[in-house]
């Protein structure tokens, strides 16, 4: 494979995978630390998922769990004092942790794509929108476009994601909130990418435009067939619009599986505690169990399973063995010695 893109008319998007639950990236055993002056920070520890073709997967967890820290390391974007230690980070069966900078460089856009927390506020304000959604396939499409094929395009994704065709031209403070970070979607696509890494897309926008923003990926994605990855503290959002969750703590994956599986019946202590200590407005009234405590500090997590600090099931082993993934049902593995006595139901009050 060269790295070089396609130009769109010659892929056919709108048909679908035909091999839907093919893996089209997968993370193998990523290990990442930061060096700081304090020592190394151990932010992603052995984290292991794959994301089948034409699906998509959340992760979420705690501010701090390491959520975009994975998401940075798929896209090889992170800070220089990021050490990746270990793993594979497989897109297409190519590992990209082995490519070079250049190759690196092709690949982005073109094959994996990421809209980035707080996209919204990167635009240029002295180029227009288009001139700037233009520039990306100008890079990685193959030949280049000529004007009127990336000004086609451009229309074509603006109508994707919702945005009059006629903003094309009009500069980054003549849009909304909304507006921009619709564009950053347009963008990301520009190229029609295999997988988007999407981190918290709708970060300082209303509710309102929020909803209506994840309603464009869903439908972006349905249409398109694309695989899409979502980063998120918000495990509502992760609950209405992804097919695979995975919940993140202390830079270690500790539950993974169909999301509706993990909502239904949450098996990792700290996931339960998660949905526990969520309010919902639907169904009957349930007493909240609240989460107490913090995460550890990653310059010295605790030895074992790092949530047992904090964790209501606590036994011995887990103070002193640390857990590894294990599958307790088909596609659902959690990391825990003691889950059989995590409640099969959510802590409930007066119905």
């Amino acid at each position: 494979m060269t790295g070089t893109q396609m130009r769109p008319a010659e892929r056919n998007l709108g048909s679908g995978d035909t091999h839907p639950q093919a893996p089209i990236l997968e993370v193998k055993n990523l290990v990442l630390n930061y060096e700081v002056k304090e020592g190394m920070v151990s932010a992603v520890e052995d984290v292991s998922f794959a994301l089948p073709k034409g699906r998509s997967l959340g992760l979420v967890g705690e501010s701090g769990c390491g959520k975009t820290s994975v998401a940075l390391t798929l896209m090889r974007l992170t800070a220089n004092n990021a050490r990746v230690l270990g793993g594979e980070v497989i897109l297409d069966g190519v590992n990209l942790l082995e490519l070079d900078k250049e190759q690196m460089r092709l690949r982005r856009w073109a094959d994996i794509s990421m809209v980035f927390q707080g996209a919204m506020n990167s635009w240029n304000p002295v180029y227009t929108v288009g001139v700037q959604i233009r520039e990306a396939m100008d890079i990685h499409w193959d030949p280049k476009p000529s004007a009127s094929e990336a000004r086609a395009k451009t229309e074509e994704l603006f109508n994707l994601v919702g945005i009059d065709p006629e903003m094309i031209d009009r500069y980054p403070h003549e849009f909304s909130g909304g507006m921009k970070q619709r564009a950053v979607i347009a963008m990301a696509l520009s190229c029609d990418p295999k997988v988007i890494i999407a981190d918290e897309p709708t970060t300082a926008l209303d509710v309102i435009v929020q909803e209506q923003i994840l309603e464009e990926l869903k439908k972006i994605q349905r249409d398109l067939g694309m695989s899409i990855v979502y980063i998120s503290h918000d495990i509502a959002v992760i609950a209405e619009i992804t097919d695979l969750m995975g919940v993140m703590y202390a830079g270690k994956l500790v539950e993974f599986g169909p999301t509706a599986d993990i909502f239904a019946r949450p098996r990792h202590p700290y996931t339960w505690l998660i949905l526990s200590s969520t309010p919902s407005i639907t169904g009957p009234r349930r007493q909240l169990a609240p989460l107490e405590g913090e995460p550890p500090n990653l310059l010295d997590p605790p030895t074992g399973c790092r949530f047992h600090p904090r964790c209501p099931f606590v036994i011995e082993i887990c103070r002193t063995d640390e857990p590894t993934l294990t599958e307790i049902e088909p596609g659902h593995t959690i990391a825990c010695w003691n889950y059989t006595q995590v409640p099969v139901t959510l802590s409930r009050g007066d119905e």
